[in-house]
């Protein structure tokens, strides 16, 4: 019986469309090198990030040791790794790194977040892109306290989103 089981699933596995969305898989080893490969990283390497390499494909984004998703990315031209958090209302960026992408605030605004209430500023990106997506005129939060990018719900409602296993999986909305 356990024969036939692990037969299923490894027939239904071969003949998953996941299989044929040619994922590169972005690791680290234990020296810090980072590795594009198209197998999954092992236990000994961290998973940084992964993602379809085919334009119709899903995005399958492997998580990090510590439960988060990573994806590299970009706002307007310069490059960054988002957090993607599904509990963000909009995209957010540092200060320093909305300085570097050079976006402007347009307005002030006051939010609130887990830690409390918070200045920040509304902006538009010009260009957001990560794997293979690119959107434009893009509406973010620049927030002065915060420290890594995150990709909010303004751009993942565009997405199927799908958890399981170790992986995430965004599928373009038509």
């Amino acid at each position: 019986m356990t024969t036939i089981i692990a037969l299923l699933c490894f027939t239904a596995t071969l003949f998953s469309p996941w299989v044929f969305a040619d994922v590169i898989y972005k690791c680290k080893n234990s020296q810090g090198t980072v590795l594009y490969q198209e197998k999954p990283c092992t236990s000994a390497s961290e998973a940084v990030s992964s993602w379809g390499a085919t334009g119709g494909g899903p995005l399958i984004i492997a998580q990090s040791n510590n439960g988060h998703y990573f994806i590299d990315g970009s706002i307007n031209n310069q490059t960054l790794n988002f957090l993607i958090d599904t509990g963000a209302s909009v995209v957010s960026v540092p200060l320093r790194l909305a300085n570097s992408a050079g976006l402007l605030c347009h307005q002030q605004a006051s939010m609130r977040t887990g830690n409390g209430t918070s200045n920040a500023c509304i902006t538009i990106i010009q260009k957001l892109k990560f794997g293979n997506f690119i959107f434009k005129d893009v509406e973010a939060i620049i927030a002065p306290n915060l420290e890594q990018p995150l990709l909010g719900m303004n751009v993942l409602k565009r997405f199927r989103v799908e958890q399981d296993n170790g992986s995430m999986r965004l599928i373009r909305r038509e």
